[in-house]
């Protein structure tokens, strides 16, 4: 989860979250040489005495700075592309998870184990529980490990923004609308997110936690549930 002072991504838990980061490294990389280069030229052109009255045009400069962006450009729109292309990828999911927004809460239904259906609440802090302020719930999304995992996505009311960022999950929920993702939790844990989406006054007031568990106590807890 994020915490104070920390301006990198959070660690990821998915493999999309991992693409996302390298793109992310890939891109800033390009940018500071960019950046560097430009800067250098800008200072070379006002402490320099270079003077040229007969300097009418010049192809080869204009062509050198036509095609370099070009090709700049190419080194990140196709890495970009194929990120964009396995984030949209949906690949034999184990099960389906559906979210409902509303305010100021989130509703879930696991459709493939008769209908199982809880709504989840923020719930308040407390020191002896050791939950997280704004960040906890009542009812946990109970999900297993190393299994795709693909969820629906609409609201009743306004457009709210289901996110995990540790997951590199965002997708809006619309009135009206089943919007569909996918993720795969890589390891086991408890991954935090909120809504997204500027939906109302208390929209950062509808936290979502997914807690992420081995395929065996996953099962007990759907018999048992």
């Amino acid at each position: 989860m994020a915490t104070w002072s920390n301006f990198n991504y959070q660690n990821s838990t998915s493999p999309l979250m991992e693409q996302i980061i390298f793109f992310h490294d890939h891109t800033l990389i390009i940018l500071i040489m960019i950046t560097i280069l430009v800067s250098y030229l800008m200072i070379n052109l006002f402490f320099n005495k270079y003077i040229n009255r007969f300097l009418l045009e010049e192809q080869m400069i204009e062509l050198i700075w036509t095609i370099l962006p070009a090709i700049t450009l190419i080194f990140i729109a196709l890495p970009s592309l194929r990120l964009l292309y396995l984030l949209d990828e949906l690949n034999n999911p184990l099960i389906t998870l559906k979210s409902i927004g509303h305010q100021w809460y989130w509703s879930y239904e696991y459709s493939d184990f008769n209908n199982i259906e809880f709504d989840s609440y923020m719930i308040q802090s407390n020191e002896n529980l050791n939950n997280f302020r704004l960040l906890d719930v009542d009812n946990r999304i109970i999900l297993p490990m190393k299994n795709q995992i693909r969820i629906l996505v609409t609201a009743t009311d306004v457009i709210h923004s289901w996110t995990i960022p540790s997951l590199g999950v965002k997708i809006d929920a619309n009135p009206g609308r089943l919007n569909q993702t996918s993720f795969f939790m890589n390891q086991p844990g408890i991954f935090y997110g909120q809504c997204s989406e500027i939906c109302g006054a208390n929209h950062s007031f509808m936290p979502i936690v997914v807690e992420s568990i081995p395929i065996k106590n996953f099962i007990n807890w759907i018999n048992n549930y």
